[in-house]
């Protein structure tokens, strides 16, 4: 009971409370409801007149833009009229050019004409004048021409003559200075010695007893030593020597070492003759190939075939009127470097032509054709380069030249053969060639008196004033230089001068 009366207390306050809120509560609502109504009020007056502000703002927009508009429209039709204005103008200026142009044209094309008609007017004065020149000369204008023509050329081939000759001779003596020049300075580079090759050997030996065991006995000795070597011995009355004779410089040289071995073993008879004999032999075969590879080595030339290496050293046995051959190839070969040089060519290639040049002149064999073309021939067979070859084989003017090398190589040889000391040669040949110097130039026309004078190194040719003129002395000079080139063999240069005078002679009584 106590139970249920608690529950009614409490429900009963429960509904008392209920009742209270909803009386009060009801209340204030409106009373919040009233002030809503009229913040709402105050916030729609106040859009409305932000709304009519945004509209007059626009409306001040739109007129700035109508005005920007239609000024910007103003200005486009401005530039439209001032455009149309200049394209007016400039029609009317081409309109008056065409017209000035127009009043040109037919200017000049009565002009034209006018010149025309004066071309046609002046032809018929140029005919009158014509036939009037013909009448009084009694020539026709063609006969004329060619006369002025032929007048013209021989003055024109007097004066080029005359400018030829002044040339020529300014380059002569230009071009011999120079080259004089040049010879000068590389001759005074070299210093060569002068070796003199006999075609006997004198062997020297101690005492006359010792020619008896040479000769042995009934001669046996001194005929097996002559069939070794191939050379004559000759043993006479000479004292303390015996001649060794032969062709052959390396033959020479067998025998003169075969002979000094022989005489210092003391056993001379024709077995051992034969033993030492071939020993020597090939020494000096050994000997052959050492001194060629020494010889390019001081030379400084490299990659030479051993073939062409043999034969070089073989030219040190081997001489050229008395010249000995190596020591003319190394001569020439330094020569034609230090010409090279100095005209600023390629002085290694000179060098190594200048002592390949007379290679020709040692080969194994003995072949019927000119050494220089055999030395070119080997040149190619041992693949040296074809600006050597040709060198080597043009330095006589067998083949032509083909290179400024190889004229180098052919005076540098001459040079090298010329020069005071170097070569030699019998007189009775000396003397034939003097002969034949003089004979060949007395066989032209017209000379009276030839002269060899020099040693053979100028020849003077004098001809007679009434047969030739001075126009022909220069080229008679030519052509006996030429023959003596092409017909005769002789070391260095000759020097032919024609000399052409006249003589008054009268005699007083």
């Amino acid at each position: 009971m106590e139970l249920i009366i608690a529950i009614g207390t409490f429900a009963v306050g429960i509904l008392l409370a209920v009742l209270f809120m909803f009386f009060f509560g009801n209340s204030r609502y409106n009373r919040l409801l009233m002030e809503a109504e009229k913040e709402a009020e105050v916030l729609k007056k106040n859009k409305m007149l932000e709304v009519k502000e945004k509209e007059l703002q626009m409306k001040a927009e739109w007129g700035k833009q109508e005005a920007a508009r239609n000024a910007r429209n103003q200005s486009i039709e401005a530039k439209q009229k001032q455009r149309e204005m200049a394209i007016n103008q400039r029609q009317e200026e081409v309109q008056r050019k065409m017209s000035e142009v127009d009043t040109v044209k037919e200017n000049l094309s009565n002009q034209l004409v006018l010149i025309e008609k004066k071309k046609q007017d002046l032809e018929k004065l140029h005919q009158q004048e014509v036939v009037h020149l013909e009448t009084i000369s009694g020539l026709s204008a063609e006969e004329a021409r060619k006369r002025l023509i032929e007048s013209l050329k021989d003055e024109a081939k007097t004066d080029a003559a005359s400018f030829i000759n002044e040339i020529m001779e300014e380059a002569k003596m230009n071009a011999n200075k120079e080259a004089k020049k040049i010879i000068v300075k590389s001759i005074q580079r070299i210093a060569a010695e002068t070796a003199i090759e006999n075609a006997v050997t004198v062997f020297h030996i101690e005492s006359d007893e010792i020619k008896g065991r040479v000769i042995g006995r009934e001669g046996r000795n001194i005929r097996a030593l002559e069939a070794a070597t191939g050379i004559e011995i000759v043993v006479d009355d000479t004292p303390e020597a015996i001649i060794l004779s032969g062709f052959d410089p390396v033959r020479r040289e067998v025998a003169r070492l075969a002979l000094h071995q022989l005489v210092q073993d003391g056993r001379i008879h024709p077995a051992r003759i034969e033993e030492v004999v071939a020993k020597i032999r090939k020494q000096v075969e050994d000997e052959i190939v050492e001194t060629g590879k020494r010889t390019t080595i001081d030379m400084g030339i490299h990659g030479l075939h051993p073939e062409l290496i043999r034969l070089i050293g073989k030219m040190k046995y081997r001489s050229s009127y008395g010249q000995n051959l190596l020591q003319h190839a190394r001569e020439t070969a330094n020569l034609c470097a230090v010409m090279a040089s100095e005209l600023g060519l390629n002085a290694k290639k000179a060098r190594r032509a200048g002592l390949l040049h007379d290679i020709g002149k040692v080969p194994d064999d003995e072949p019927e054709m000119p050494h220089a073309i055999l030395g070119m021939k080997l040149c190619e067979k041992y693949k040296e380069k074809p600006d050597i070859c040709n060198m080597v084989g043009a330095h006589h003017d067998e083949v032509e030249m083909q290179s400024l090398l190889a004229p180098i190589v052919q005076v540098c040889d001459a040079i090298s053969g010329a020069r005071p000391g170097a070569r030699r040669e019998i007189v009775e040949a000396y003397i034939k060639r003097l002969n034949d110097l003089e004979q060949l130039a007395a066989s032209y026309p017209g000379v009276v008196k030839t002269y060899a004078i020099q040693a053979g190194r100028e020849l003077r040719v004098i001809v007679g004033a009434d047969k030739i003129d001075d126009k022909d002395t220069e080229n008679l000079s030519n052509e006996i230089a030429k023959k003596i080139h092409d017909e005769m063999t002789y070391p260095g240069q000759v020097k032919i001068t024609v000399i052409r005078e006249m003589r008054a002679v009268s005699y007083a009584k």
